[in-house]
């Protein structure tokens, strides 16, 4: 890990470029800190990127209502994380940089800070953490575990490396019983299986408001657009959807008939460039949402714009922005889901789901297995060999809005019957404190 540093600055640096966020107290992942300690005693979660923090905020809630005066050590690895994560600070919380995984990093995180327990979300384990933790007497607790097949293999191949890092878990709760049964194979102390922070999804009035406003100005002549998400593209996507759709004339007319609005969300803010430009390359008319004010809203001046606005004329909808996924969701009838077209796991339906978005998903959703199952079975979601037959299936919905209907309806219901994880594991955290207190939480024995 030292020898790696120079390079680890290097690829700071150059990310930091495209976005600035990274730049931001780059000391801090040394360990190196000029802002104040919080006060001993507070309890440290550690959210990787937007998608855990978002889930982080669902369980610190949950804590806040047991725990009225918990302070809180926010940790993040990704820029996203870090701007999703200012909104769940309180007065006396901590927002810093989780440090790099070297000897010295870690001791100075836990001397500078030295949290009376941590919460790592979902599959944060880190070796020369977890050892540091031990010796400093912090325990560590992995909640919302997931671990989907291949990264076991890969686990199980390091074991000299892995198994002490598992083992040093004071506790687990993992999202399903097969994500428990792959944790409990590299030794990690599984204490039971709670379900998907990610089912607790708040709803969120602003954001469906700002859709709503959106869906005002996306109309031609014939009364509304209907609106085709392509939710978290990853890398090589976009590409196979603009082939698949100039593969078929015919269908591509009839999704142009049906004056089809593509809604075109790529996963990592650094490649929205990117993408316009391949977009442009291709001919195709698009308008961007940071051409839009951050929160523009339906008054009179919006009115009044709506009927020039280039958004009417646009063939895609750019969401070059961070944190609106629930207004995207909001605004589409039906989504793409990224990832799951090429071999990388598939991103998050549960959202898709909670906002009333139907989902029509690839092969590949190996990272989310378990909710890409149970919504496929229910209904509320539709699964394709590849990027042909995804849009195969949008023109199906669209021809039979009454069976896109049915979806959205399986979709909110799928989520309302498996809300309750945010307090299952807040009370499962603060049990296992009760029980290891002693003023406060005791250290581990592993």
């Amino acid at each position: 890990m030292r020898l790696l540093q120079p390079f680890l600055w290097r690829k700071l640096r150059r990310r930091g470029q495209q976005e600035p966020g990274y730049l931001h107290q780059m000391p801090q992942r040394l360990g190196r800190y000029d802002t104040p300690a919080v006060l001993p005693g507070a309890v440290w979660v550690h959210a990787v990127s937007l998608g855990e923090t978002r889930a982080a905020g669902l369980l610190i809630e949950a804590l806040r209502q047991r725990w009225p005066d918990m302070r809180l050590i926010l940790t993040h690895s990704t820029a996203t994380g870090w701007a999703q994560g200012q909104s769940l600070l309180r007065e006396g919380d901590v927002q810093v940089w989780f440090p790099w995984d070297t000897r010295q990093a870690t001791r100075r995180f836990l001397q500078q800070h030295q949290p009376v327990f941590g919460v790592l979300l979902e599959t944060e384990v880190w070796p020369v953490m977890l050892q540091a933790c031990l010796q400093a007497r912090v325990p560590l607790f992995l909640v919302n575990a997931r671990l989907n097949a291949a990264s076991q293999l890969s686990a199980l191949r390091g074991s000299w490396l892995s198994g002490p890092a598992y083992r040093g878990l004071r506790a687990v709760w993992a999202q399903t019983e097969a994500d428990a049964e792959r944790l409990r194979s590299l030794g990690a102390r599984v204490e039971g299986v709670l379900g998907n922070l990610k089912f607790d999804v708040q709803d969120q009035p602003r954001a469906l408001a700002l859709a709503q406003s959106w869906r005002s100005r996306w109309t031609t002549g014939s009364g509304p657009r209907p609106v085709v998400m392509l939710a978290s593209t990853r890398e090589g996507e976009e590409a196979e959807w603009l082939d698949a759709l100039a593969a078929k004339p015919e269908r591509e007319q009839a999704l142009r008939d049906a004056g089809v609005l593509w809604l075109l969300v790529p996963r990592h803010p650094q490649r929205f460039d990117e993408v316009h430009s391949a977009l442009q390359s291709r001919s195709m008319v698009v308008f961007r949402r940071s051409a839009l004010p951050p929160d523009d809203g339906d008054g009179p001046v919006a009115a009044a714009q709506a009927q020039v606005h280039p958004q009417v004329q646009a063939q895609v909808f750019l969401g070059d922005s961070v944190g609106e996924m629930p207004v995207y969701f909001h605004a589409a009838d039906m989504a793409l889901l990224g990832g799951s077209f090429k071999p990388l796991g598939g991103q998050n339906l549960i959202e898709a789901a909670a906002f009333g978005c139907p989902v029509i998903m690839g092969p590949h959703t190996f990272n989310f297995a378990q909710a890409a199952e149970e919504a496929e079975a229910l209904g509320a979601a539709r699964r394709v060999a590849n990027m042909d037959a995804a849009l195969d299936q949008v023109l199906v919905w669209l021809k039979h809005p009454a069976d896109l209907a049915q979806a959205q309806q399986r979709g909110l219901q799928m989520v309302a019957q498996s809300r309750g994880a945010a307090d299952r594991y807040a009370q499962a955290i603060m049990a296992l404190g009760d029980q290891l207190a002693e003023g406060t939480l005791a250290p581990s024995t592993n």
